[in-house]
């Protein structure tokens, strides 16, 4: 069973959200404060946390970067903050997606099925590697390792981008198709989320992010991953 872990100062969400998400299938954790979440989170691990950015001890982006420094868990964001500036913080710190409140129950739960998706197995390439750079992405175990031993983190979303890229080397990937296939059908036309992506993964696995060599954007056509 899925363990979401719902993290919001508000005891009315919290409410409504461990009643739906119960309802359908998921064990739920919750905490009101930035301090119970981490701790919540490590005493029994979920597998995808929904996070408020507004708590009364921590600001959000900081629960993320505690969480970032142990766990890839999914993170998606539930906030009244609607400025582009506290999404790209957000996702820049390590959230896999952004909800803005007031919210349709409806659509978290879409999200939530979208971001549990990418944690499937692997397809039919599962034992290959890859090279981005001074970089090996090993497929099969999910681990990048620069060529010093270093191991280099990411989180289920960025996985599920640079897997599509790296499984399909030097072909074209299409705005919609990697939208589609990582994000879901309801994302088509959500590119702003590949371009923070794509900038995440560069600053991670590109030795000069802004002018990269293996992760390629083609203006207005979509992205291709260059051996």
């Amino acid at each position: 069973m899925t363990r979401i872990l719902v993290v919001d100062d508000e005891p009315q969400i919290l409410r409504a959200l461990r009643i739906n998400l119960r309802a359908r299938g998921y064990e739920v954790d919750i905490a009101a404060t930035g301090a119970d979440a981490l701790k919540a989170a490590a005493s029994h691990p979920p597998d995808l946390v929904v996070l408020d950015l507004g708590l009364p001890d921590l600001d959000g982006v900081e629960v993320i970067g505690g969480l970032r420094g142990w766990t890839t868990v999914p993170i998606i964001v539930l906030s009244g903050r609607a400025g582009s500036d506290d999404k790209v913080t957000a996702l820049d710190a390590g959230a896999d997606d952004y909800v803005t409140k007031p919210f349709g129950v409806d659509e978290l739960l879409a999200r939530i099925r979208a971001v549990t998706r990418r944690l499937g197995p692997a397809g039919e390439a599962a034992g290959a590697t890859a090279q981005v750079g001074r970089h090996t992405v090993d497929l099969a175990a999910r681990t990048v390792t620069r060529d010093d031993g270093t191991e280099v983190r990411l989180t289920p979303t960025q996985w599920g981008v640079l897997e599509k890229l790296l499984r399909n080397p030097g072909k074209l990937i299409s705005q919609r198709q990697l939208l589609h296939d990582v994000w879901g059908p309801e994302y088509q036309t959500e590119t702003n989320y590949l371009r923070q992506y794509l900038a995440q993964l560069r600053r991670k696995l590109e030795d000069d992010p802004a002018r990269p060599r293996h992760l390629i954007t083609e203006p207005g056509m979509g992205y291709r991953y260059q051996p």
